[in-house]
């Protein structure tokens, strides 16, 4: 059978979610096109000859790029049958049957592609659990190449190649508004060392001096985390990488933090969400205001470049609780350290959300939108949401100014007097986006 598997965004990385299932495919002998629309064209001519079409959603942006291309493809060629699958797949299983979907798979999905390109299984409806797979090495071959993505920008203006993989899939966590939760539910499954070490090979001989782990939280698994670092460091001694890692995980196993910096770690990337603890308890997020000031400083003890990300405006946000976010963030020194756009990120009230758990939330949101696929709200207070939409416009058409730069600019509009100390560059990703 001749399949497309098609990608519309995945944070500026080649994906993993086209080369997996592609290895798959590939091993059962059918013809496979994988096809990044971030970096190239769909060609009328690929989709008039394919059987199959099946669209990697993996996040709220892909998501929504996709649509438009899902009705491209049905108009192309209204044979061919259409999949989609990843994590925002069964989220949006309504909306994307309406569409024309006929296969919708969750993140699991590899084998569940065979099978359909083997008609083997007619329809395949969502899946009722998060299937155990027995991994193998992803296939890269018709990926566009490695340095057409986003690179890793060095202090001393230098750059690298990034490459990407995933050393587990899921998380064992349930935080109230994580899209991961209503699929995986509290499930994760660890790829084996070989597998994940393959993968890593493969980019490397491709060019890749930085491996990305594409984990939601790369110490889910600490054990198996210190293995793979372990590999990667004595096969690759020169090549760097970064990971994900909740505030929790950064405290309870704060022992393996000098390993990942002797292992060539350049930055850890941490959801923190919010320094207010109101806030931080209706996410259920694990952590208080106090862990994340506390992780920062084992961070830096460590010889680690701490990574925040925010979720900075939600309905719970007030005007002084967001000039105390600013505050704390300058105070421990991690300004330079926050892609701008950090700023500005509003909390998303994604179908089947737990944060629909909320009567606050159930009680604020609108109507599902089909375009923002999500359930809007506004703050009870409108000064924030001018404050949110006056942030993102800064963080959007700033972009050529420095970090240090935007905050200033942030903290104008935010009404916040702060004298910002003397640190470092850091390495960051030219592409910050993370949603």
């Amino acid at each position: 059978m001749r399949v497309v598997l098609l990608s519309t965004y995945d944070l500026g990385r080649q994906p993993f979610g086209l080369a997996s299932p592609a290895a798959w495919l590939r091993r059962a002998g059918h013809d496979v096109t994988a096809i990044d629309l971030s970096r190239d064209r769909l060609h009328d001519d690929v989709v008039r000859a394919a059987d199959l079409v099946a669209c990697y959603l993996p996040m709220h942006t892909a998501t929504r790029l996709a649509l438009p291309v899902i009705d491209t493809v049905r108009l192309i060629n209204p044979q061919a049958r259409i999949a989609a699958y990843g994590l925002y797949a069964p989220l949006n299983a309504t909306l994307l049957r309406d569409r024309g979907v006929s296969i919708v798979l969750g993140p699991e999905a590899e084998h569940a592609l065979v099978e359909v390109a083997s008609a083997t299984a007619n329809a395949v409806d969502l899946q009722p659990s998060v299937p155990r797979l027995t991994f193998i090495q992803p296939d890269r071959a018709g990926l566009p190449e490695l340095d057409r993505y986003a690179s890793l920008q060095m202090p001393d203006g230098t750059t690298k190649i990034v490459g990407a993989t995933d050393a587990t899939r899921g998380c064992k966590h349930r935080c109230r508004h994580c899209p991961i939760v209503p699929v995986y539910d509290g499930q994760f499954r660890v790829v084996p060392v070989d597998v994940v070490m393959a993968d890593v090979r493969a980019q490397v001989q491709l060019g890749a001096t930085h491996i990305a782990f594409g984990d939601p939280d790369f110490f889910n698994g600490p054990a198996h985390a210190r293995k793979i670092v372990e590999a990667l460091h004595r096969e690759c001694p020169s090549v760097t990488y970064d990971a994900i890692i909740k505030v929790e995980h950064l405290l309870a196993h704060r022992d393996l933090l000098p390993l990942l910096a002797d292992t060539a770690c350049l930055f850890v990337t941490s959801a923190v969400e919010s320094v207010d603890d109101t806030v931080l308890a209706k996410l259920e997020k694990g952590h208080t205001r106090a862990d994340f000031i506390t992780a920062a400083g084992l961070c830096r003890a460590a010889g680690l470049t701490l990574v925040p990300t925010f979720v900075a405006f939600t309905p719970w946000t007030t005007i002084p609780a967001y000039a105390d976010m600013l505050r704390v963030v300058s105070d421990l020194g991690l300004v330079s350290h926050v892609a701008p756009v950090q700023w500005g990120i509003r909390l998303l009230v994604t179908w089947d959300s737990r944060l629909l758990e909320l009567p606050e939330i159930q009680s604020s949101v609108g109507a599902f939108d089909a375009k923002t696929l999500t359930f809007p709200w506004r703050h009870a207070d409108p000064r924030i949401d001018l404050l949110q939409q006056q942030v993102m416009s800064l963080a959007g058409v700033r972009a050529g100014q420095t970090r240090e730069g935007i905050f200033r600019a942030v903290c104008e509009v935010a009404h916040v007097n702060l004298v910002l100390p003397s640190r470092s560059a850091i390495p960051y990703m030219n592409e910050p986006w993370y949603c």
